[in-house]
């Protein structure tokens, strides 16, 4: 007797074939070229299937990107807080580069003028990266590796502000050794000599 079809199994095969599609159009053409047309039609789907899941390309690529970036999204902890802070740092490169072709670009410069996307980029992909950022440094603390006063907000903007700027301004992403040189002065400027300490 022939089992009826598993819609479960269909739906999710459609939902791998529509975030792969995603992910080879924006690696071809950028994410500017990408539609919703052009996925259904790598996809194998209709533009119906793609709607009843997400409202727009923007979407598509967002839960491509957390899918991505899931398997790194927590930071790495050796005990070595400026090496961990290097891996981290590299890998946020490798996603927003190239940025012409990098999906993690693409969509946040469509953040830009688009309120209901940044508002998901930030809760669902940035937000919960920030926080298990802060909780690495918090450890960092609890070992002495840094000042118990020093201000993780700042320590954020320190560390990743950089890499935005560049991005957004075609300055070209810090290569490894700059990448060390950075990290070292955002440390040094944690752990002035104002601070109190570190707790331990």
């Amino acid at each position: 007797m022939t089992k009826a079809p598993n819609a479960a199994r269909r739906s999710e095969s459609s939902r791998r074939a529509i975030l792969t599609a995603a992910q080879e159009l924006c690696g071809e053409n950028g994410y500017g070229r990408l539609t919703i047309e052009a996925i259904a039609a790598r996809a194998g789907v209709s533009k119906k299937t793609i709607y009843r899941w997400w409202p727009s390309k923007g979407a598509v690529v967002l839960e491509l990107i957390d899918e991505t970036a899931t398997a790194t999204a927590d930071p790495p902890d050796t005990g070595d807080l400026a090496a961990d802070l290097h891996t981290q740092l590299t890998e946020v490169i490798g996603i927003l580069t190239p940025p012409h072709t990098s999906p993690a670009a693409g969509l946040i410069a469509e953040a830009l003028h688009d309120p209901d996307l940044a508002r998901d980029l930030r809760q669902h992909l940035i937000e919960p990266r920030i926080a298990r950022f802060k909780d690495r440094l918090r450890r960092a603390q609890d070992q002495g590796q840094l000042p118990s006063d020093a201000d993780l907000d700042v320590a954020l903007d320190l560390l990743y502000g950089p890499l935005y700027h560049r991005l957004a301004f075609h300055l070209g992403m810090p290569d490894p050794s700059y990448l060390d040189t950075l990290i070292t002065h955002a440390l040094r400027a944690l752990t002035a000599p104002h601070s109190t300490g570190a707790t331990g």
